[in-house]
């Protein structure tokens, strides 16, 4: 197992463990940790459950959800911005420069 396999799971069991904590099944946390998929992202969601301990499974799936959405609202900007600097360099520069870079 990879160390970031093995963040990965680290981080899913505590996910878990903040779900279950919560009183929701275990089930639960394990689809958040698969929907989530980064630590970084169930580590958002663990602090959102502890700090905020939604009553029930549905506002806590609300905050997955929430949390997806701007993931990939950001990957999409990301993906904007590159396509908008490659567009650029070829105003700025010519065809030919920009076909040449391996963005």
């Amino acid at each position: 197992m990879t160390l970031d396999q093995r963040e990965w799971s680290r981080t899913r069991d505590e996910l878990i463990d903040a779900v279950t904590f919560l009183g929701f099944p275990k089930e639960l946390g394990d689809a958040m940790a698969k929907n989530l998929g980064s630590p970084k992202a169930m580590r958002r969601m663990i602090a959102y459950l502890y700090n905020e301990k939604p009553q029930t499974a549905e506002i806590a799936v609300d905050e997955m959800i929430a949390i997806c959405s701007e993931i990939a609202a950001w990957k999409e900007k990301k993906k904007s911005e590159e396509a908008n600097a490659r567009y650029n360099d070829m105003l700025n520069y010519g065809l030919d420069h920009s076909e040449g870079d391996n963005y």
